[in-house]
């Protein structure tokens, strides 16, 4: 999550030079969205992590 919020200030600050293909922001931006998309939604993240922590109190 911090990966995206920190692309994105990054491509706020860069305006539009932020977006173009061959802009390292730009693929800052995209990486950190395959990587967000990849390890699920921020939800089932959380699931998972709640799930774990309850077997491991048990």
């Amino acid at each position: 999550e911090q990966a995206m919020v920190q692309a994105h200030q990054a491509v706020q600050a860069m305006g539009g030079a932020g977006f173009m293909n061959d802009s390292v922001v730009s693929r800052l931006f995209r990486d950190a969205k395959l990587m967000e998309i990849g390890a699920g939604t921020s939800e089932i993240r959380r699931m998972l992590v709640g799930r774990e922590m309850m077997g491991a109190m048990e």
